[in-house]
């Protein structure tokens, strides 16, 4: 009996033990079930074309066929992504994610934004809303976007900004509206901006520089109004805008430049003028841009870059002549006032085949020479120093591969000048075709034979000059004492007083005074030089009348 009851307290120390073991494991199981439970259930939320990742907080979802936005996902989301879907509206779902700071809708098929649908946006700084079918916008669009850094309506349906439109974006500093089909701007259509400094209105209709909707954006830093179709700018279209560092007026069919165009952003660091008709590259108004380090302006109608092309422009950088059909020349000096130019970009030029001497001259600064996709057909070592180049590109030109580029071979094999260097080819002459310039040994570029043709014409050069200066010394001596009574002649010939002249002609009257004899005299003198060597002292005695 006594044993039993041993046994009985026995199994009541076992179950208390495992009761307490329970106890300590059970909250350890609780959390971990939980954690499968979340992440079963984020997994179920997440759509399929989705990857969703509740750690990072960042939902992304590729090409897809999502049509609305979906609202199952982590609430505490705080970037979005979804692209190349098919949604058509934004509608209240994005109210769910109001911890966002980043969504982006682009390729989609928004048509439109009905009013107040980022109302619950506070945290938002980015929104994408490019490449989708937008008609309209209004002052009510972008209410609650107060945070709002940058605002992509780029490849859109727009036609018209209307007063106030962006007036709640009080921290936009980015605002891309290019690419649609805007042709009128209310005056006041960026009240409001007042920390805005890159706007891009590229790739619209508009006929005129919106110049007066400028006021509202004078801390203004960059401004693309390419692709537009001004034909002229008015001067003074840009005065408002002080603080702009770069301004990109491509391809706006600009025929000339007005004098006066950019007065107030005469500080600007970068200009874009390509792609227009201008038949003259304009220095004089160009001049004015004292601090202009870059300056893109090919694909226009000019024939040549004339010397001093860009005086005035000492800062200047980069320079860009790409793509203009009708450039033939760039003459000696061209860049002779930009002396702090870094690169230099003269491509796809199909017409460009004059290089002319000294037309690199003055550069101390040059680093990256790119010629490629031209007319030339050589180049002389002496146009710049080769050697001091960090990138030299010089492809896609007819080159004539003669001895005229044995030297830019030599560079080739000794330097790294290009990266594409393997593509320098031969044009010409037609056994050559296609080779590689650097792989092309000097006698077959026939250097050889023109190095000794060059030889042999210093050598005759030297010898020539040698004997001409030594039949002119010997003459010199020969003729010393001749030349002696040239100049004494000469000095006789001055104005004497009359004292001098007296003492003069009483020497001089003396017609039996004799000379030494000249070996440079002439010979019909010879038996009375000889006389008057061998007696130089005799005297005839005047005989006098009785």
């Amino acid at each position: 009996m006594i044993r039993g009851l041993l046994l009985i307290k026995k199994n009541k120390f076992r179950i208390n033990e495992a009761s307490k073991m329970d106890s300590i494991w059970l909250p350890f199981a609780i959390i971990l079930v939980t954690s499968l439970i979340n992440k079963t259930n984020t997994l179920a939320n997440c759509p399929i074309s989705c990857h969703c990742n509740d750690v990072s907080l960042v939902v992304n979802c590729g090409e897809g066929s999502l049509d609305v936005l979906p609202i199952a996902l982590n609430p505490s989301i705080q970037r979005l992504q979804i692209k190349n879907n098919k949604i058509k509206t934004i509608d209240s779902s994005i109210q769910f994610y109001a911890d966002l700071n980043y969504l982006d809708l682009s390729h989609n098929h928004l048509f439109s934004i009905p009013p107040r649908t980022f109302s619950y946006q506070k945290m938002l700084q980015e929104l994408h809303l490019n490449h989708n079918k937008v008609g309209t916008i209004t002052n009510k669009t972008f209410i609650g976007l107060s945070s709002l850094i940058v605002l992509n309506l780029r490849d859109n349906f727009l036609d018209s900004l209307t007063k106030g439109v962006f007036s709640t974006l009080t921290n936009l500093e980015d605002l891309n509206i290019g690419q649609n089909r805007i042709k009128y701007i209310d005056a006041d259509a960026f009240e409001g901006l007042k920390k805005l400094r890159v706007l891009f209105m590229d790739d619209n209709s508009m006929v005129s520089v919106p110049s007066p909707s400028f006021v509202h954006i004078p801390q203004l830093a960059e401004l693309y109004l390419g692709v537009n179709r001004f034909s002229l700018i008015k001067s003074g279209a840009f005065e408002s805008l002080r603080e702009l560092n770069r301004l990109d007026i491509r391809s706006t069919l600009l025929d000339t430049i007005q004098v006066d165009v950019f007065k107030g952003i005469e500080n600007i660091r970068a200009l874009d003028i390509s792609d227009n008709q201008l038949v003259r590259i304009p220095s004089v108004e160009l001049s004015k841009l004292k601090r202009l380090e870059e300056l893109y302006i090919g694909q226009n109608d000019f024939k040549t870059v004339a010397e001093k092309a860009f005086i005035g422009l000492k800062n200047l950088k980069k320079v860009d002549i790409s793509g203009s059909i009708k450039l033939t020349t760039v003459e000696s000096g061209a860049f002779l006032t930009n002396s702090n130019l870094e690169t230099i970009m003269i491509t796809s030029n199909k017409a460009f085949s004059e290089l002319q001497e000294g037309a690199f001259s003055g550069l101390p600064y040059l680093k990256h020479l790119i010629l490629r996709d031209n007319a030339l057909v050589a180049l002389t070592e002496s146009l710049t120093h080769w050697n001091d180049l960090e990138t030299l590109d010089l492809t896609d030109n007819p080159l004539t591969c003669d001895c005229r580029m044995a030297w830019f071979r030599d560079l080739l094999s000794t330097k790294n000048a290009s990266h594409r260097q393997e593509h320098v080819l031969c044009a010409y002459p037609e056994k050559l075709r296609g080779q590689s310039l650097q792989r092309i040994p000097s006698d077959v570029l026939g250097c050889t034979q023109s190095v000794l043709h060059a030889q042999t014409n210093i050598s005759v050069i030297v010898v020539g000059c040698v004997a001409f200066v030594t039949v002119i010394i010997l003459l010199a001596i020969k003729c010393r004492r001749q030349i002696h009574d040239m100049f004494l002649g000469k000095w006789r010939s001055m104005p004497m007083s009359s004292k001098e002249l007296e003492y003069q002609k009483t020497f001089y009257d003396d017609d039996f005074m004799f000379r030494h004899p000249h070996p440079c005299g002439l010979s019909s003198f010879s038996s009375m030089n000889h006389y008057s060597y061998v007696n130089p002292t005799i005297r005839t005695i005047p005989t006098t009348e009785l």
